[in-house]
């Protein structure tokens, strides 16, 4: 958290100063608001990369406006690509091989990112690992698969609610009590959700209740893993490569058995033999754009925390939808804006909810120094006295 010391005008003191029910606020501005970004300095400098550039150097500021400018570049590029490899006709029915190569890939690219480390040790335990992998699988695999059966902004616009499940899990698995504002925050979503889910399969030819079910299978994954990763990481210390080294090479073995099981493997290789270009030569460029995303991602959830990245990656859903309409075309109806919306106004509820004392404090100080930049003051009418002046 960056604490900052406001300048509380003359005007802003004496706003806060009109009414008791100010009287908290007022005591509170005079003390530092609390601006809920990255940790400040007082804890211990550790290494932070982007790629091969160093950026501990930065203030967190900065540190935050370049991960989540990183986040945006790497997997817009990501999305894209992953939405052109399923518009090869025939390829619909092989998401998980194409999850199979994704995570192979992810597995090379662990192993050489590791060699350049001074420390090899593997940190936190296998046991962690094989849960960890299992909910990638799942949310990376059922996503993947996912985008052959639904038009590509209804699965990121799912892929957006992670709260739903995290709060339903809160309430049936740990008893959980939340706000009244967190509660709305989730019925929003879930609105958004219906309505924008309903104009999808109104108007869009490739809708089915199937791809439904698979992407809705991911989102409880997906609303797990984010919470399980930053309590590892946290506690035994271990570096982004080492987590995505053993999360995908232990999660590649997975798929493997569960392909060969299912006797999908020989077709798939054999479809993508006859378009190396389009399946394997994207996967590539799919797979090392989602890589340095996922680096990034885990950077971002050790330095800021679980929901600074939720809402990092969030945003760019939002603009991976807007992207997917104008590089891809699709149906288009105006309820796919106002229900997206509706899902969006959830999200924001939900940030504002874990930051509410300190935002509130905050928009209230520069509130009232916006009205006092722009020359706002209360007058008072001068009344007739009745000694003076009649």
């Amino acid at each position: 958290m960056i604490s900052v010391t406001p300048r509380v005008t003359p005007l802003s003191v004496g706003l806060l100063r009109q009414k008791g029910s100010n009287s908290a606020l007022y005591e509170m501005s005079q003390k530092s608001a609390i601006v809920p970004m990255p940790e400040s300095s007082n804890k211990k400098t550790t290494e932070l990369k982007i790629g091969l550039f160093d950026i501990s150097g930065y203030s967190p500021t900065m540190q935050f406006i370049l991960l989540t400018a990183a986040v945006f570049v790497f997997y817009l590029v990501y999305g894209y690509m992953q939405e052109l490899i399923f518009k090869l006709d025939g390829f619909r029915s092989f998401g998980w091989y194409l999850t199979l190569v994704q995570f192979g890939l992810y597995t090379i690219f662990g192993l050489t990112e590791l060699q350049f480390k001074a420390d090899k040790k593997r940190r936190i335990p296998l046991s962690s690992y094989a849960v960890i992998a299992f909910l990638t699988v799942s949310t990376m695999g059922l996503s993947n698969t996912s985008v052959g059966y639904l038009n590509y902004p209804t699965q990121v616009i799912f892929k957006c609610c992670k709260l739903i499940p995290v709060m339903l899990g809160g309430v049936l698995i740990q008893g959980k009590k939340y706000k009244c504002i967190d509660v709305t925050a989730v019925l929003c979503m879930c609105v958004g959700l219906i309505l924008f889910t309903l104009a999808d399969s109104s108007v869009s030819p490739s809708f089915n209740t199937y791809g439904v079910i698979l992407i809705s299978l991911a989102l409880l994954a997906d609303g797990a893993i984010g919470n399980v990763q930053e309590k590892a990481l946290k506690q035994y210390q271990g570096s982004n490569s080492e987590m995505v080294l053993y999360s995908y090479s232990i999660g590649f073995i997975y798929i493997l058995i569960g392909l060969v099981l299912s006797g999908r493997l020989l077709p798939a290789f054999e479809f993508c033999k006859d378009y190396p270009v389009e399946t394997y030569g994207y996967a590539v460029i799919f797979s090392i754009s989602g890589y340095c995303g996922v680096n990034i991602v885990l950077t971002l959830v050790k330095s800021f925390g679980a929901l600074i990245a939720v809402t990092v990656t969030t945003c760019r859903k939002a603009i991976t939808i807007i992207l997917s309409f104008m590089f891809f075309a699709k149906p288009f109806t105006f309820q796919y804006v106002w229900s997206g919306l509706i899902v969006v106004f959830g999200i924001y509820l939900n940030v504002y909810s874990k930051n509410k004392d300190s935002w509130d404090t905050y928009l209230l100080i520069k509130y009232n120094e916006v009205k006092s930049l722009l020359g706002y003051t209360r007058t008072y009418r001068k009344y007739p006295s009745a000694t003076t002046d009649v």
